[in-house]
């Protein structure tokens, strides 16, 4: 009877530390979080919260200083906001044909929703670096720059 108790109690203590393990690396960096991944399921669960989920949350906030720093120009803001809505669009079109198939998870398995995250961190970040060229100085006389920031 100890015997079992004892086993018992060593079972409850080993769940609850790979429990607090889990947890942990849900706080880590994405790269810390794949190191400690051990099924399909945890490596997508690092892939979007990780990744995927901070470059979007990037690119909102980059979205937004860059609504704010152009708010005196309507037209371009009308316009922005068009380019951004068929930039999702298309991020979405893009990724639908990289993987095409309508059972995603029967024809590209249990890896899909990890590469489909990660398909999207990329682009999402490409997007990022386009947008933030509406908040980097622009070379005096670049002919070029557009409604890109000229240091008005």
């Amino acid at each position: 009877m100890k015997r079992k108790a004892l086993v018992l109690v060593l079972a409850v203590g080993l769940l609850a530390a790979r429990a607090f393990a889990a947890d942990s690396t849900k706080q880590a960096s994405p790269d810390d979080c794949m190191d400690h991944a051990q099924t399909q399921a945890d490596m997508a669960d690092c892939a979007n919260k990780g990744g995927n989920a901070a470059a979007d949350r990037e690119l909102n906030e980059v979205y937004r200083k860059v609504l704010a720093a152009h708010a005196k120009d309507a037209a371009f803001i009308a316009k922005l906001k068009t380019a951004q809505r068929a930039w999702v669009a298309f991020r979405d079109a893009e990724l639908e044909a990289r993987f095409p198939a309508r059972d995603k998870q029967a024809e590209y398995g249990s890896s899909y929703s990890m590469c489909a995250d990660g398909a999207l961190e990329s682009m999402t970040r490409q997007r990022i670096k386009e947008l933030r060229a509406w908040l980097e100085p622009v070379a005096e006389g670049e002919v070029c720059a557009g409604s890109y920031n000229k240091g008005d």
